[in-house]
């Protein structure tokens, strides 16, 4: 997640737009309450638990450049889906940033 202040969030769910809501209503963690509000920079769909939560560690250890990169990288994939279908797209596990 992107905060406010310009830093990057971090984390894993299974239920993207009610954790979303949650951040943005101080509800979410302790870090992104105080930058509200939060907005979704990155999202990757995996199979199950451990694997978005092994995805989200190997997210924490990229330097900043590197995150902003995969954001980037993102937002140009949801882009183009979104200039297809009229859909943004959504997905069950993810991993955020």
């Amino acid at each position: 997640m992107r905060c406010a202040d310009g830093s990057l969030y971090t984390g894993s769910t299974n239920a993207v737009g009610r954790r979303l809501r949650e951040h943005n209503s101080g509800r979410g963690s302790k870090y992104t309450r105080a930058r509200r509000p939060v907005s979704l920079a990155f999202l990757e769909v995996v199979q199950d638990r451990r694997s978005a939560l092994k995805l989200e560690a190997r997210i924490k250890r990229l330097r900043r450049r590197e995150k902003l990169d995969l954001c980037l990288s993102y937002e140009a994939k949801k882009g183009k889906a979104s200039d297809r279908s009229g859909n943004k797209q959504t997905g069950s596990v993810a991993s955020i940033s």
